[in-house]
């Protein structure tokens, strides 16, 4: 069975860092890009960061400077490092494909970020 699984959520005081882990089973990414969404309470799905699969990156400008995402096709596994976390980062973090329907933060169970203040 296809599966997505992202780790390395936690709780954070502002200006810290994580490193978020997304690792697929049961099938392969191949040449699709990769992104991390996050969807805060009462709040849409957004795209953070995405990946292609030669290692071109984008990111939103709420995060540009302060996060990297990084793959390894072979390992089938892509990550972010969040650095200088600040209280409005806080929120559910998942991975997928780019793009994906109904939307990023759909097909997985995602990884929770907090941070404090």
């Amino acid at each position: 069975q296809a599966e997505v699984q992202e780790s390395g959520g936690g709780s954070v005081q502002a200006g810290g860092s994580l490193r978020l882990s997304c690792t697929a089973s049961g099938y392969t990414w191949g040449d699709s890009e990769m992104g991390w969404y996050r969807q805060a309470p009462g709040t849409a799905c957004e795209l953070v960061s995405r990946v292609s699969s030669g290692s071109n990156t984008w990111y939103a400008d709420s995060v540009k400077g302060r996060f990297a995402i990084s793959r390894d096709n072979a390992k089938n596994t892509v990550w972010l490092q969040m650095n200088s976390l600040k209280p409005e980062d806080t929120a559910l973090y998942y991975c997928s494909t780019v793009p994906v329907r109904p939307s990023g933060c759909f097909w997985s169970t995602g990884t929770q970020v907090t941070v404090s203040s």
